[in-house]
């Protein structure tokens, strides 16, 4: 009887010691779906679109991570998305760089079919951590509502099992990776489908080379004032500032 009590006892120190490893380097694969539709205006040209596109726009991305800092980029699209393709150049020109040693970031995005660098610190996330729990690609994840961008709603699932306070895009934070992420107001959500936790090339987690680089703000003041006349024809005013919010929160999440 003893022994069997040793025996069990063993086994359950090897067994906490397992799940308490923690993971400081990592390749994640995320899978990220729109509802393009959702985001579309309601005026005749997009009407007409709508009926050539699919429900979903769902593409992947990698998350890969080492010494604190991370880089998350396009990978592939679902056979099943059918968009235009000036859709899918903005979305596979996209990287995002961040150094969490340094509270840096160095970001790419393909804004009206030019690219710009964000190179600036990383922006600070309100959170409010819950007491919900889910399980996504093999990790227990708790439940965390925050908000970006001044007034957006996130709602994510971290672990504190992988250590990086890391998650897709710009959303990060919290007290371990974000695997799962939903956007209701961009009509966006992100998944990780897997975890890999062999690091094949740690060299591309490196800052963007820009000759030009903006700070947010600087940036943002710009497209405010370049695109003040957009997003007008033929919808009500209400549908021009959504349509102008989505644009803006795109630009930088």
């Amino acid at each position: 009887m003893k022994s069997i009590i040793l025996l069990l006892t063993a086994l359950f120190f090897s067994t906490s010691s397992i799940a308490q490893q923690f993971i400081d380097q990592a390749e994640i694969e995320f899978e990220v779906n729109t509802n393009l539709k959702k985001t579309m205006s309601n005026n005749s040209w997009d009407e007409k679109m709508k009926d050539n596109l699919s429900e979903l726009k769902t593409s992947y991305y990698t998350y890969t991570f080492a010494e604190n800092k991370s880089i998350y980029k396009f990978a592939r699209w679902s056979e099943k998305t059918r968009i235009p393709k000036y859709e899918k150049d903005e979305d596979e020109e996209n990287i995002w760089y961040f150094d969490f040693d340094t509270k840096t970031m160095s970001v790419q995005k393909q804004i009206a079919n030019t690219n710009f660098v964000i190179s600036d610190s990383i922006a600070n996330i309100e959170w409010k951590i819950t007491n919900e729990n889910r399980e996504i690609a093999g990790y227990n994840c708790r439940k965390a509502v925050g908000k970006i961008l001044d007034d957006v709603y996130v709602f994510a699932f971290y672990t504190d099992d992988i250590t990086i306070s890391g998650g897709p895009c710009s959303v990060n934070g919290l007290p371990g990776m974000i695997l799962g992420l939903t956007i209701p107001r961009l009509y966006t959500s992100f998944i990780a489908t897997k975890v890999n936790l062999k690091v094949n090339n740690t060299v591309e987690i490196k800052p963007i080379s820009s000759k030009k680089t903006y700070h947010s703000n600087e940036l943002k003041m710009l497209l405010t004032e370049k695109t003040k006349d957009w997003f007008g024809y033929g919808v009500d005013e209400d549908e021009k500032k959504r349509q102008k919010n989505i644009f803006l929160w795109n630009a930088f999440l």
